[in-house]
């Protein structure tokens, strides 16, 4: 009881003050760093956009390449809000029109930047690549897919080790599969295959309730242990297919989808997956250990109380 109202205590009293001063934090760096994007921002943030065209002598209106529209609103919500545009971009982008060798500047990925600080250790992204390029995207594209092909470098926020909403965390990372598995008209182009993904889960019994509730990931990746989130997507062929592996007391969830919020142990509460339990319902989270016994033990009771008030009849009706 003692610590449940120091914990209270803490939330209360210092946990608001900590956001707002990490938030101020926040908010300095951004004003530090806007003024070195807005010149990109003035082009890159909009649909349309002018310039100025040498041969006409005027200003002429164009109309911006959706893949290179950056929201100025969700980069400085998103993990990379402190760099700058040419931070990560080469300098001849300063110069407009963009020369051609910028263009065709060396595309970067998570781990040219991540994996070498001793804060990036425990988050394994040695590993992760190595799971990457065992999967079906890097073995069928290699160098047509990398990391940004799901990790939008100027939108991604990471949600799974700081969010406590499962359904957030769900429609987030589902968003990055079904932006092109949903498109029919990217997924060819990448593939040259056609696809419609509805059609290809129709066998999966209350669809839009395991769209809604679970990653694509959970079925279609290697379960790995190791790291937080699982990167070797297999093949379709290979995807989890069989109800028992999610619907049971021993359901990949806990090491996948819950694999972060799992810090109880079973033997705590007695419920088998007591961790999911306030998040969503799934076969074989609500058995408990105890209720277990319970049931055995009264089984066994009634099971006695029918045998002696047979003998007892028996016995009686001989005499």
């Amino acid at each position: 009881m003692k610590n449940f109202l120091l914990s209270i205590f803490i939330l209360v009293v210092f946990l608001p003050g900590g956001l707002q001063a990490q938030e101020e934090e926040r908010q300095e760096i951004i004003e530090e760093v806007k003024p070195r994007n807005n010149e990109c921002l003035e082009c890159h943030g909009q649909d349309e956009y002018t310039y100025f065209n040498e041969q006409l002598g005027r200003d002429v209106k164009a109309q911006m390449c959706e893949d290179y529209i950056v929201s100025e609103e969700e980069y400085y919500q998103a993990n990379h809000f402190s760099f700058a545009c040419v931070d990560c971009h080469s300098s001849g982008f300063k110069e407009y029109p963009h020369p051609a060798e910028a263009r065709f500047e060396q595309v970067y990925s998570c781990t040219d930047c991540h994996g070498f600080s001793e804060s990036d250790k425990k988050y394994q992204f040695s590993q992760i690549e190595e799971s990457y390029k065992e999967s079906v995207h890097h073995k069928k594209l290699e160098d047509e897919f990398s990391c940004w092909s799901c990790h939008d470098p100027h939108t991604y926020a990471i949600t799974a080790r700081e969010s406590d909403n499962i359904k957030d965390i769900v429609s987030y990372n589902n968003s990055m599969c079904l932006d092109c598995h949903s498109d029919v008209e990217k997924f060819e182009m990448l593939s040259g295959e056609k696809e419609n993904v509805f059609k290809h889960h129709e066998w999966l019994p209350n669809q839009n309730l395991h769209f809604n509730n679970v990653r694509c990931i959970e079925c279609h990746t290697e379960v790995d242990k190791d790291v937080l989130v699982a990167h070797k997507v297999q093949p379709k062929e290979e995807a989890v297919q069989k109800c028992v592996e999610c619907h049971s007391e021993n359901t990949l969830l806990l090491s996948t989808l819950y694999k972060y919020k799992v810090k109880e142990n079973r033997q705590e509460n007695g419920f088998y997956n007591g961790v999911i339990l306030n998040e969503s319902y799934v076969i074989g989270a609500s058995r408990n250990e105890y209720l277990n016994v319970i049931s055995i033990v009264l089984f066994f009771i009634a099971l006695g109380g029918i045998l002696v008030h047979s003998l007892l009849r028996y016995f009686y009706v001989k005499k």
